[in-house]
């Protein structure tokens, strides 16, 4: 029989160890710890109060600060630049810790578990793929099938639209099932593939353990509701975000989540107390959170539908859920404003309380992209200061975890104090699977897992804590934990996503506090005890430096940019057909500041429909198609306005070579620059876009050929099947930079032609 220890996949099954359990990891997204109902919050969670009277509560629970870190850690049992994660993969650059390329070296459980006998299965947001195997060509290395999974049905970048999302079926991208109008929700959605996947395994292997992850795409903007949940927390949050941190506080001591005399810790310097904002900006506010509590629950009941399942098939007692509330703090990418559409704000634009009025009452519709203000994110990780992408304080990093497991816990509801970080669920899985750490994977010698099992507090509430000292950083905010004690410093702001000035990092200022003491960091007493400072900031280098943390890296949004990050993943120029489908923005010639061109070949275009090429989508993106024979551009700025080109006449019989020429004015990022369409050459028409997109055209959807999968850019042409081009298109071709608009002689010449 097969080591359990050198683990390579044989003709020869591995049946997994008598008795062991299933696995059910339920992780949601941008959640903080004072957000669900089950960890003293304001959203009803009643799912997680459930299986958290019938199981336990981790109140020292850990995570990264940032989504696809904490996603890397607990899918290897190591630390998130150990595995090349130290940021998303969408802002990965050519450093070790900061790749995304996770070695062989470092198995996932899901492979693990896979060559013991389990089945698995991912249902959800991964999050985990480097741009560089985003395209047909591969690898798909990083792809979740590849990576230990048996079947994968979700996304893999770090957000989408939950009515109409970006879907992968193993290693195919496919339309959703249904639209919104029919009904359609990811979060049902993949609750329902998850369960019908289960029950499969189950019907052709009765005794077979399975694996199954199901990380959700919500709570993360956009906060995407179905329609009759909308409405269930109308008038809830007048009392606003300040008092919202006292009820929860409260609410939090009785319940032993914090010890009666835990204070809340400090407010963020830069934001707004609820009495500063007018009474516009409160309604806007308000409905913005009743939408996301909204969102929170109807998360929740997702996972009670699989739970339900679970328990008619008879496989919840011997299952073990570990419940996760969120991958890292509550998130302040909404801004101070908040948001309609927070691809806005991904691209460090300012969205206005006049606009969000406008639409009030379709927050949460699919006619919207919303995100929450940055007051309520920090309220939403009560007791705690500060919030997502903030690593240096436990806003950003603690989470409440939920642990359901009949036959292997003891102590119905009860809680546990023990330290612990998502590096730990590997291992514990694993004691919890009766499996030893592999010290070899699919014929690789295998790095050691870094996290420390939890399995030991499973059924001892007293034990002492084994999970003694933990660094932490992210884009340079950074601390470290150890026996009790944390320094810690904030070095960005996790509001402020476009370029900014940043101080030095040796002139940020650190703090340090007693956690045996002061549970929830209120009290800084870095100037009491300067030696122990000292000595927690030289440990920091040490776990910096063995975890391929150094050096830091503090950029965030300048990383998408080939010419602020010194890399281009994609050619200038590209030549693509209609098999193209959703290319990644990376992965495609940059057509953010700079110049570029786009042509179409194309054949029977005359009284022909349909979209030739298009990037982005509803919210953000541009697009070339045919409108009654007519050629037609469309820009369009993140939902705030769509700028339309268009040919005079209609495009005559025979082959064409269509397209648009786009010429960048310089002088920095989106600024505007002059369009014009042709036809063979000769220009047709013109435009001037005043301003464009300086980071990202969608951070959900990219680009395809024929076609507009997902959300339309223009409204002009409908959503889905329909907007297909009727004519012939052989291929197009993007080229980008000032050589691309620079016309040949043919080009001059045919420029004074005129086109009917």
């Amino acid at each position: 029989m097969t080591s359990r220890h050198d683990l390579t996949a044989s003709a020869t099954p591995v049946t997994a160890p008598a008795g062991a359990p299933n696995v059910l990891v339920v992780l949601l997204d941008d959640m903080g710890f004072g957000a669900s109902s089950a960890f003293g919050g304001p959203c009803r969670m009643p799912v997680a109060e459930q299986l958290a009277a019938d199981g336990l509560r981790y109140t020292r629970f850990h995570t990264t600060a940032l989504c696809s870190p904490t996603r890397s850690a607990l899918l290897t049992g190591r630390n998130h630049h150990s595995v090349g994660m130290g940021t998303v993969t969408n802002l990965a650059v050519d450093a070790p810790g900061y790749d995304a390329m996770r070695s062989p070296s470092k198995a996932t459980l899901a492979r693990t578990l896979s060559l013991n006998g389990y089945a698995t299965g991912a249902f959800g947001k991964m999050h985990q793929t480097p741009n560089a195997e985003l395209t047909p060509a591969g690898p798909f290395t990083h792809w979740p099938t590849q990576e230990g999974f048996d079947r994968f049905y979700g996304f893999l970048g770090g957000e989408t639209d939950q009515f109409v999302p970006n879907l992968v079926d193993g290693t195919t991208y496919v339309d959703p099932p249904a639209t919104p109008e029919e009904g359609y929700h990811f979060s049902e959605d993949v609750v329902d593939k998850a369960a019908e996947w289960i029950r499969g395994v189950r019907r052709h292997d009765p005794a077979k353990p399975w694996f199954c992850y199901l990380p959700f795409g919500a709570t993360h903007a956009p906060f995407h509701v179905p329609e009759a949940w909308r409405d269930r927390y109308r008038g809830e949050f007048s009392h606003g975000w300040d008092e919202q941190r006292e009820r929860t506080l409260a609410r939090q001591q009785q319940l032993g989540i914090v010890p009666e005399d835990a204070e809340l810790a400090p407010w963020a310097p830069g934001a707004p107390h609820w009495d500063e904002l007018d009474d516009d900006d409160r309604r806007v506010a308000e409905r913005l959170m009743e939408v996301y509590a909204a969102f929170a629950e109807h998360t929740d009941a997702q996972v009670g539908r699989l739970v339900e399942q679970l328990r008619q098939l008879g496989e919840l007692d011997n299952t073990l859920v570990l419940y996760v509330l969120g991958d890292n703090g509550a998130s302040c990418e909404g801004g101070l404003e908040g948001t309609l559409n927070e691809t806005l704000r991904l691209n460090g634009l300012p969205d206005t309380t006049a606009r969000i009025l406008e639409q009030l009452d379709d927050i949460g519709s699919p006619t919207t992209y919303p995100h929450y203000n940055v007051g309520w994110a920090l309220a939403m990780d009560t007791p705690y200061q500060w919030a997502k992408q903030v690593a240096s304080h436990y806003g950003g990093t603690r989470n409440g975890l939920v642990v359901h497991w009949p036959a292997g816990t003891t102590g119905r509801g009860e809680l546990r104090h023990q330290w612990h970080h998502v590096i730990d669920v590997a291992p514990t899985i694993l004691e919890a699977a009766g499996l030893p750490h592999p010290t070899s994977v699919d014929g690789v010698p295998q790095d050691p897992i870094e996290g420390t099992s939890f399995a030991y507090s499973l059924r001892d509430a007293g034990a002492a804590e084994r999970h003694t000292t933990q660094y932490f950083e992210m884009h340079g905010n950074r601390g470290i934990y150890h026996e009790g004690w944390t320094a810690v410093t904030k070095h960005r702001t996790p509001w402020t996503v476009g370029q900014v000035e940043l101080s030095d990092f040796d002139e940020d200022v650190w703090e340090l506090y007693d956690t045996a003491t002061d549970w929830t960091q209120a009290r800084d007493v870095a100037h009491l005890h300067p030696e122990r400072l000292a000595q927690l900031q030289a440990l920091f280098l040490v776990e910096a430096e063995r975890h391929h943390v150094l050096p830091l890296d503090d950029r965030f949004l300048e990383r998408l940019l080939p010419e602020l990050n010194g890399k281009q993943e994609a050619p200038p120029v590209l030549r693509l057909d209609t098999s193209s489908v959703n290319v990644h923005e990376r992965a495609a010639p940059n057509l953010k500041n700079t110049s570029y061109a786009v042509t179409a070949a194309v054949e029977g275009a005359e009284g022909a429909d349909g979209v030739l090429v298009a990037q982005g989508g509803e919210f953000g993106g541009w697009a070339l198609f045919v409108a009654r024979g007519r050629l037609v551009h469309a820009y369009n700025y993140f939902g705030v306005e769509t700028t339309h080109t268009r040919s005079p006449g209609p495009l005559g019989a025979g082959p064409h070579e269509v397209g648009v020429r786009f010429t960048y004015d310089g002088g920095g990022l989106g600024r505007g620059g002059h369009l014009e369409l042709f036809v063979d050459g000769a220009t047709v028409a013109t435009s001037r876009l005043e301003r464009t997109a300086p980071f990202s055209f969608s951070i959900v959807e990219g680009l395809d050929v024929g076609r507009d999968r997902g959300r339309a850019v223009s409204p002009e042409y409908p959503r889905g099947d329909g907007n297909a081009f009727t004519g012939v298109l052989h291929h197009v071709t993007l080229r980008s930079g000032d050589d691309a608009v620079r016309p040949t002689p043919e080009q001059e010449l045919a420029s004074v032609l005129t086109v009917h």
